[in-house]
């Protein structure tokens, strides 16, 4: 309905049940390529680049990137594909984007999994309490500022990127699964495209006119995947979560994992979904 063409890469036939990826910040469809391969033999899988993203279209005015409108994306991406129901997996940005959807379209997500990214209405709360958090989560507040972050991401041939994903503080864990240098260079030419950053950074400058939430319960079963080690969320936020949702709860956190949980540790990962996925099949039988 919005008249915006989206791009997204897919993995297994037409007709299989739908599974549907939400990639974070700064990120695009690449992230999800090993649960791509992975699902693909019981699921159409289909990762998507979010509005704004990669070969998305990205309108110009911060307003087009509303939460209200990003939901909205996703609704009309599932009837689009033919489906009226997916399993929906977000991670980061993604991950509130998919909280968001379960919330709001109940009827269309048989099981939601979500992979660092706490129940939107803990993250609002925790942070008012947590000055630690709140300190983590500075860059919501810089992404406020007009043209600057864009300007300071391609500084220095995109070190910030780079080292988002690399460095001791941030990047993908010791033990993880490193990123080669293909990868950083898909994310460096996704990202060096002329206005390639804005849009993702308007996702961020609308999110203080959305929250509070005025609903809060998730009713579907739904998985919660951690890396403990994550750099810009507490773990904390993952535990409390449980309260809103009013269905089976699993949380699993993985103790030497990073942020970048599904690149980092992408075997465990998949094990942990087809094991959530299964054991509630069979439940419902």
């Amino acid at each position: 309905d919005s008249g915006l063409r989206f791009h997204y890469v897919a993995a297994g036939e037409r007709g299989k049940p739908l599974m549907l990826l939400l990639h974070g910040f700064p990120e695009f469809w690449y992230s999800w390529r090993h649960q791509l391969r992975e699902f693909k033999s019981e699921y159409r899988v289909v990762a998507l680049d979010l509005r704004g993203y990669g070969e998305t279209d990205a309108p110009s005015h911060k307003e087009n990137y509303k939460l209200d409108c990003l939901i909205t994306d996703i609704k009309d991406i599932l009837e689009s594909l033919g489906y009226n129901k997916c399993v929906l997996i977000g991670h980061d940005w993604g991950g509130m984007i998919a909280w968001l959807v379960a919330i709001c379209y109940p009827e269309m997500v048989t099981k939601l999994i979500v992979v660092n990214f706490p129940h939107p209405s803990v993250f609002t709360e925790y942070i008012l309490r947590h000055p630690s958090q709140l300190i983590k989560s500075g860059y919501y507040f810089f992404f406020q500022m007009p043209w600057f972050p864009e300007f300071m991401f391609t500084v220095n041939d995109f070190k910030v990127l780079k080292n988002l994903f690399t460095s001791q503080a941030t990047g993908i864990g010791r033990k993880g699964c490193r990123l080669t240098a293909e990868d950083i260079e898909a994310y460096l030419y996704v990202f060096s495209q002329p206005g390639a950053l804005t849009g993702p950074i308007n996702h961020y400058r609308n999110i203080f006119s959305c929250l509070p939430l005025q609903h809060h319960e998730v009713i579907m079963p739904t998985l919660l995947l951690w890396g403990e080690r994550d750099a810009f969320m507490e773990v904390e936020m993952a535990e409390i979560t449980r309260i809103y949702v009013k269905n089976h709860f699993r949380l699993t956190i993985l103790s030497e994992a990073s942020h970048w949980l599904q690149q980092d540790q992408p075997d465990i990962v998949n094990k942990l979904i087809w094991t959530f996925l299964k054991e509630e099949t069979t439940r419902k039988r």
